[in-house]
């Protein structure tokens, strides 16, 4: 995936600025794809140059004038396009991972380093999935029932997302547990 893909789907469901997608991004898409605001600005001005997105100008009241951005009928192609081609399976890289399997071989300084990086990674996790499962709270009180195809994609994505933090804090506690 590309990052143009990210911003056709965060702009189909929402027209908006680059200082806007920047701000949504690390709201929501940004905790499964991340991107500066940087990298933002210059990719739609790419694809702005393909004719994947069109920008409005918008006169604002005692700020500069912004751009408002939003996905053509050609961008709307590239994103059906990109939604049918089939996804490879990400292969798991984790320097965590492979920390926590040699830290036999750290002696005790090692080991002593490896678990306190494993608690500072349980303990992001831990905040993502309560940011998460607030997130759950406030945007979908009643779970899936009368929500919008739109609207279930992003809860399932939100349920996913709880799901992977739930996983990972398993396997570092037990991983912490193990060795206390």
């Amino acid at each position: 995936m590309a990052l143009e893909h990210a911003l056709l789907v965060a702009l189909r469901e929402q027209p908006a600025s680059g200082l806007e997608l920047s701000r949504r991004f690390g709201k929501s898409i940004g905790h499964f794809w991340s991107a500066t605001h940087q990298q933002i600005y210059k990719v739609l001005a790419r694809m702005e140059a393909d004719g994947w997105v069109v920008a409005e100008t918008v006169v604002q009241q005692g700020r500069p004038d912004k751009k408002v951005y939003d996905v053509t009928p050609a961008g709307r192609e590239a994103l059906v396009a990109w939604l049918a081609t089939p996804t490879p399976e990400s292969p798991l890289r984790s320097e965590l991972a492979v920390k926590m399997r040699g830290a036999s071989f750290g002696g005790s300084a090692g080991r002593a380093a490896v678990l306190e990086s494993v608690r500072q990674h349980a303990a992001d996790h831990e905040l993502r999935l309560d940011h998460y499962r607030h997130l759950t709270k406030r945007d979908y009180p009643d779970g899936p029932a009368g929500l919008s195809p739109l609207e279930l994609d992003q809860y399932l994505v939100l349920r996913g997302g709880i799901l992977l933090e739930e996983g990972q804090l398993a396997w570092l506690t037990e991983y912490l547990e193990a060795h206390s």
